[in-house]
């Protein structure tokens, strides 16, 4: 693969998701607004057109969800986005998309719940996120960024994983992370060929071919059973692409475990924290599903002892528990949404968790 790369542009999370999503190579976008990933739909109206793509504002997330798997069952790198109520909304879709074995990626900038809560930052949609969050059993891969420049980058790995593993693909964003501003340098591939992509699937006409079925209902004796382990299979196959960024973890003697933008907070705690003499660092899981969980294992047969730090109640802590049951536990610790944390409101759950045997 080879790359070409332009001078860096100042931009929010939210408008760095919709550039990634171009330089991608996605030419259609439906979406219907909600606060706070409205710079999305609002760059995506005048910039797909412009790309010869096509922009579409549904009268529902129901909808969008619904014209996404309508563009992704014709081959076509296609998205959505939304926050929290309206990814709710999307998740039949969603469902369908996985049970049809279709590619499309969905951003969702996460907010405060439940219910309608509130515009501002939260995590709370994580077990929504890994956990398949329709019906069946599914999954989506699932990225968080916690910078800019990841909200950039992470929308070519969301679709080139998507149309590998056909699969909808999920980037689990928050306020924070959508709506700062940073220095972000755009790039661009030149191995992108659309007209190559699901072409032994996609529907486009069965001209000249024997015609083609894209379905989510199996009812042959067996053909769902069938189905479901080939879904398993592939969710299997999607771990080798778990991944973490690792920080001071070496010589740590406690590990904050923490992803999206309440890692990136962390990490400053930390900094701090080791100015001061102690021996902490970080884990930011990157990918959510796949969980990095051999990351964690490693590190916990070292003898590393865990804190689990995230913007709501308690939710990615049962996965780092469930990834380092056989050597120790994890504590947590839970900035409630609702709150916009800073670095450090992170001290002293660092330090007492540091301080416990």
């Amino acid at each position: 693969m080879s790359s070409e790369k332009t001078e860096r542009i100042f931009i929010k999370g939210n408008e760095a998701i919709a550039h990634g999503a171009l330089a991608a190579g996605c030419r259609c976008y439906f979406g219907y607004p909600i606060t706070p990933q409205n710079d999305i739909p609002e760059m995506m109206s005048s910039a797909i057109p412009a790309a010869g793509g096509e922009f579409v504002q549904a009268e529902s997330e129901v909808a969008a969800a619904n014209m996404l798997l309508g563009a992704a069952a014709c081959g076509v790198r296609a998205f959505t986005s939304s926050s929290s109520p309206g990814v709710s909304l999307m998740q039949e879709a969603i469902s369908y998309m996985a049970g049809s074995e279709l590619p499309g990626v969905i951003v969702n900038m996460n907010r405060g719940g439940p219910g309608l809560g509130d515009i501002g930052p939260s995590q709370g949609d994580y077990f929504q996120s890994v956990k398949g969050g329709g019906h069946g059993d599914y999954r989506t891969y699932v990225l968080a960024p916690a910078t800019c420049q990841e909200c950039y980058d992470m929308m070519f790995e969301a679709f080139d994983v998507a149309y590998r593993f056909r699969t909808p693909v999920l980037v689990l964003g928050d306020a924070i992370v959508g709506q700062m501003k940073e220095p972000v340098t755009p790039w661009k591939r030149d191995d992108l060929d659309p007209a190559t992509e699901g072409a032994d699937w996609r529907l486009q006409g069965a001209k000249g071919r024997p015609a083609r079925l894209l379905k989510s209902l199996f009812l042959e004796d067996g053909a769902l059973a069938g189905q479901n382990r080939n879904l398993q299979a592939k969710y299997e196959a999607m771990k080798e692409l778990a991944r973490a960024e690792c920080f001071e973890t070496e010589d740590a003697d406690l590990v904050v475990v923490a992803f999206g933008s309440i890692g990136r907070i962390a990490k400053s705690a930390i900094r701090k924290l080791r100015a001061q003499g102690h021996k902490v660092g970080l884990v930011r899981p990157v990918t959510l599903f796949p969980f990095p969980e051999k990351v964690l294992q490693d590190l916990a047969a070292k003898g590393k002892r865990f804190l689990t730090i995230e913007h709501n109640c308690g939710q990615m802590v049962d996965d780092v528990r469930l990834a380092v049951r056989a050597y120790c536990d994890s504590d947590f610790y839970g900035h409630m949404p609702g709150e916009l944390p800073g670095s450090d409101d992170f001290l002293k759950p660092i330090l007492d968790a540091l301080g416990r045997k």
